[in-house]
């Protein structure tokens, strides 16, 4: 007998079903970390506001955590509470865990020895599937750090080279600064414009049809995806691309229809 439905109920009883001791929460198939101490707008399209996805996704902090920990010049191993939220949310019956910032990377070799679900802790881990899918051309990854965005970071993503990644980040950008330093506001058509900005600027670096694609590596990023792809014609992943795909791993549903 299996510990929990394995798949889509409709309608009418499923004859036996088992939950788990402990399990206090159900349906929810994907969950996410988020990284607790933040202060900036959370708006739709955002990996940590509740709109941005059809289905539910249950939302789990890493416990005193803040962004100056998580990545950047003081940055430090905070491995366990990672991995503390991540079990809270397997607890709670997920079957995919994935993150709010790309940065969660670090962390995403070790936490997948230790969890039982399939885990995608940064929309970094899409670079081999988009590798093995546009037909030339460069990777541009915009990122909200490009200091941070090391070979380690790559690696623990599982992409073992730099090579055909055109890096560019927005730490500096005047009000996309905000999410990095939770100044608690920004202007958000004026962000819009900086995240395109720094999309068509490394297109235009590398020039002609040398970009195939653009990872967006930061979860605050997808408000803007529609804009960055209707600007420079390109595809566009990000963090819900990622999150929509694993869902779609875990939640099939049989199809209705006739033959």
């Amino acid at each position: 007998m299996k510990a929990t439905p394995a798949g889509f109920l409709s309608g009418g009883g499923a004859g036996e079903v088992v939950m788990p001791r402990g399990q206090a929460l159900a349906g929810y198939r994907v969950g996410v970390i988020y990284i607790e101490d933040v202060w900036y707008p959370l708006l739709p399209g955002n990996i940590v506001n509740a709109t941005t996805f059809e289905f539910p996704v249950l939302h789990r902090p890493v416990r005193g955590l803040g962004i100056g920990k998580l990545f950047g010049e003081d940055s430090a191993d905070v491995f366990d509470a990672v991995l503390q939220a991540c079990l809270e949310l397997q607890a709670d019956g997920v079957w995919a865990i994935s993150a709010a910032c790309g940065f969660f990377g670090k962390y995403q070799a070790r936490a997948r020895e230790r969890l039982r679900v399939p885990v995608a802790l940064s929309s970094l881990v899409q670079i081999p599937w988009i590798r093995a899918l546009i037909p030339q051309g460069k990777i541009a990854v915009l990122t909200a750090d490009s200091a941070s965005l090391d070979a380690e970071l790559l690696h623990a993503c599982g992409v073992a080279s730099s090579d055909g990644l055109v890096v560019a980040g927005l730490q500096d950008a005047p009000q996309f600064s905000a999410i990095l330093q939770g100044r608690g506001s920004f202007d958000n058509e004026a962000v819009r414009g900086e995240v395109v900005a720094k999309a068509l600027e490394v297109c235009g670096e590398v020039g002609g049809d040398g970009v195939g694609a653009i990872l967006l590596e930061c979860s605050d990023m997808p408000p803007y995806a529609a804009a960055v792809q209707a600007a420079t014609g390109k595809p566009v992943f990000d963090f819900t691309t990622l999150i929509r795909y694993l869902h779609s791993a875990v939640a099939h549903r049989p199809y209705p229809g006739f033959i």
